[in-house]
């Protein structure tokens, strides 16, 4: 299905509006209302497990809920997008970036490539959403954020929350086992 390349330009600055505004009030549940009720957003979690929310209600609780709170503090501004106007493609590549800055002045943010790719739905919806970025930069970030005590109470509430988990949280599936396939 062909879309008019306005719309899509559009639905790029919706999305990337309420993302700021996510990013200021430190919870991105806003963003559920650009999924179909039907929507699927997932992404891979390391060499053991996907993540997959089903449906505009997991997405909000869970994709975009549970798996994000705690992340106040954390900006994701977009570099980049690549849009299909013919398939409905859009590939928004991002950085995660927290506010606090290292002894050198630096600030503390995820290296190598993140992004996300989008199926749009029409109606300024998206159909599903994969985001992928590297898993191992994203433990050498945190690693590091942890040895110089520069974690915020939500982060490590979050932190405690994955880790201590005594059941599957709702979304995780072994590798390869998602109710939809994953790409």
């Amino acid at each position: 299905m062909a879309f008019e390349r306005a719309e899509l330009d559009e639905m790029v600055e919706r999305w990337l509006q309420a993302n700021r505004d996510g990013e200021k009030a430190g919870d991105w549940r806003n963003l559920a209302e650009f999924y179909t009720e039907d929507a699927t957003y997932g992404w891979n979690y390391g060499p053991k497990d996907d993540f997959m929310a089903v449906g505009r209600d997991e997405i909000r609780d869970y994709a975009i809920g549970y798996e994000m709170d705690g992340l106040d503090g954390w900006t994701y501004p977009y570099q980049s997008w690549v849009i299909d106007e013919k398939t409905g493609d859009m590939l928004g590549l991002w950085k995660q970036v927290f506010d606090g800055q290292r002894a050198d002045g630096t600030r503390y943010a995820l290296e190598g490539i993140q992004g996300s790719w989008f199926k749009y739905g029409g109606d300024f919806q998206f159909r599903w959403q994969r985001d992928f970025f590297d898993y191992g930069n994203v433990v050498a970030l945190f690693m590091e954020m942890i040895g110089d005590g520069v974690l915020t109470e939500g982060m490590s509430a979050r932190m405690n929350r994955v880790a201590n988990a005594t059941e599957r949280l709702p979304g995780w599936y072994p590798l390869g086992k998602t109710p939809v396939p994953m790409w």
